[in-house]
């Protein structure tokens, strides 16, 4: 079991301190938004300046610029802006290390707006397609979120698990394939297949692509609620999936993966592990809130609700271990 940490006390200053941190957030996810960090670049603009190349207006896109200024996210001198060194790196479109993924967060801004609402409702209040459905840009945006977590992760996880006679991997709900990267890379003979829905393979096969790793990771297009996942693989991995569902589509995936796997072949599910008491840890506390405004049962779940699933789908061995990021692993095999 995971070991507690001490809660840190509030006091009346942090209490006001957590009340306006939205200020600062917002004030950085408009910026770039509106992409006024990529119109600064490498350069020093004026505000009337980033203003027609963001088409904002000049008075307002001044003191946006000037609380940026204020945050350490921008320079000013003699009336005239320029990007920190952080923001250039991170925050200038095409720039190699361009956080391409806080575009999903200025999504996720609109959908935690209504979490009042969602807590009187019980579940999420804001009508959308499935999906599958809500076009390429919602989609760009949430496979690069995932992408840009994913692919500094997945390395030292991959190193966490048993590799052991693995030689072919279902990595389901794969998104960009970062994890399947991370396998083919840390055993030589490995081939993996990201199983995900028919609008997220073409962008998996472009970041595959990218890697120069077509020859060694496949595609599937399916959905896991109602597509098998086919048979003969040595290990499924299940990252960031089970949050998004309810428990019983989660039961029906679990016993999917045990069906696809070859006899001695294992389960990983990576996800947040909470403590019985669901308090902790907070990163879990607060996606279990993310998962009420945008899902109809998605949810995080203890050790033991895992486990209970594991076993009712025939697994053995079923054991936890715990990783560097806010997340755990949960494993099990096929005996």
């Amino acid at each position: 079991m995971r070991a507690k940490t001490k809660k840190k006390e509030l006091t009346p200053g942090t209490i006001l301190d957590t009340v306006y941190a939205f200020r600062n957030s917002r004030v950085l996810l408009t910026a770039y938004e509106l992409g006024v960090f990529t119109a600064i670049g490498d350069g020093t603009k004026t505000a009337a300046q980033v203003a027609v190349l963001t088409k904002t207006n000049e008075r307002a896109t001044d003191r946006l610029m000037d609380a940026l200024c204020g945050m350490g996210l921008l320079k000013k001198k003699s009336g005239k802006f320029s990007n920190t060194p952080l923001s250039a790196r991170f925050l200038v479109d095409g720039k190699p290390d361009y956080m391409a993924g806080l575009m999903h967060s200025v999504h996720l801004w609109r959908t935690w707006s209504t979490l009042t609402d969602a807590v009187r409702a019980g579940s999420t209040v804001v009508q959308r397609e499935a999906v599958n459905e809500r076009g390429v840009n919602w989609l760009d945006a949430f496979i690069a979120a995932m992408h840009m977590r994913a692919y500094k992760q997945a390395p030292a996880l991959v190193k966490l698990l048993d590799l052991k006679g693995v030689r072919r991997v279902l990595d389901v709900g794969g998104g960009s394939g970062a994890y399947s990267m991370a396998f083919v890379h840390a055993k030589q003979g490995i081939h993996a297949t990201v199983f995900d829905l028919p609008s997220v393979v073409p962008l998996t096969s472009r970041y595959i692509v990218s890697e120069k790793l077509a020859d060694k990771i496949s595609v599937a297009a399916g959905d896991y609620e109602v597509d098998s996942l086919g048979t003969g693989f040595d290990l499924v991995f299940l990252s960031a999936i089970i949050h998004s569902n309810s428990v019983e589509t989660n039961k029906q995936l679990v016993k999917k993966s045990f069906d696809a796997l070859n006899p001695n072949g294992q389960l990983v599910i990576q996800d947040h592990l909470m403590d019985e008491d669901r308090t902790a840890p907070l990163a879990g506390t607060l996606f279990a809130l993310n998962m009420l405004v945008g899902t109809r049962a998605g949810d995080t779940f203890t050790e033991s609700e895992i486990r209970s699933w594991m076993e009712e789908a025939g697994f053995k061995n079923i054991r936890r271990k715990d990783n560097p990021a806010t997340t755990g692993l949960m494993m099990g095999r096929k005996r």
